[in-house]
């Protein structure tokens, strides 16, 4: 697993209103996307291409374009939507599935309640969107559905993460498949409650408004 934890001035500005608990939904979910779409520089740094040929207004020219099969974006649901638009905004030829996760939180036990996904991933990338790795989970849980189906090759995009999270998913899945994790901020750890700290909160609700 690799760790990339973006450093730039805009994302740090863009986190910090984001943090704050006086920032209202409609200013989270605009800072959201604006901040996704600066994170997606860095996670499509190695994105497939492909030489086209083309003809510019003074001569021909040798460019690129997105290979085939075209990338996947994968928001986990539903605090994952969020992330969506500011991703298919730099990757607007990118297909675009749909995982719906839940843990029970007496089991701590992680279920899949929804899909949408080709059946086979074979050769694709995918970009897995999820605002919080926190225990890991989750993202592990939602890699290992996505590596059942073909998948080797899967970035997972997180506004901020626990390093107790980093740690989960390295373990888990170091021997099976290429993953990247690329973040804003490697926070402090996680509180007994099992939130970031400092974190964001809770990102569905901030995102939305509404409660689980």
């Amino acid at each position: 697993m690799h760790l990339h934890v973006a450093d730039h001035p805009l994302i740090t500005h863009k986190l910090t209103v984001l943090r704050d608990e006086r920032t209202d939904s409609p200013t989270f979910r605009r800072l959201t996307e604006e901040l996704v779409t600066l994170l997606a520089y860095e996670a499509t740094r190695d994105v497939r291409v492909e030489e086209r040929q083309i003809r510019t207004p003074v001569g021909p020219h040798t460019g690129a374009r997105i290979a085939s099969p075209r990338p996947m974006v994968v928001p986990i649901l539903r605090a994952g939507l969020g992330m969506l638009e500011g991703m298919t905004r730099l990757l607007p030829t990118a297909e675009v599935g749909f995982l719906g996760m839940v843990r029970n939180e007496e089991t701590l036990e992680i279920s899949t309640y929804a899909e949408r996904l080709p059946d086979d991933l074979t050769g694709r990338q995918v970009f897995v969107v999820d605002p919080m790795l926190a225990t890991g989970g989750t993202l592990v849980e939602a890699i290992n559905f996505l590596l059942k189906r073909g998948a080797r090759d899967v970035v997972a995009v997180c506004l901020v993460a626990a390093p107790e999270g980093v740690e989960t998913v390295r373990r888990e899945l170091d021997d099976r498949a290429d993953v990247r994790v690329v973040t804003a901020a490697l926070d402090e750890g996680l509180n007994d409650s099992g939130y970031i700290v400092p974190g964001l909160g809770d990102a569905g609700d901030r995102l939305y408004g509404l409660t689980d």
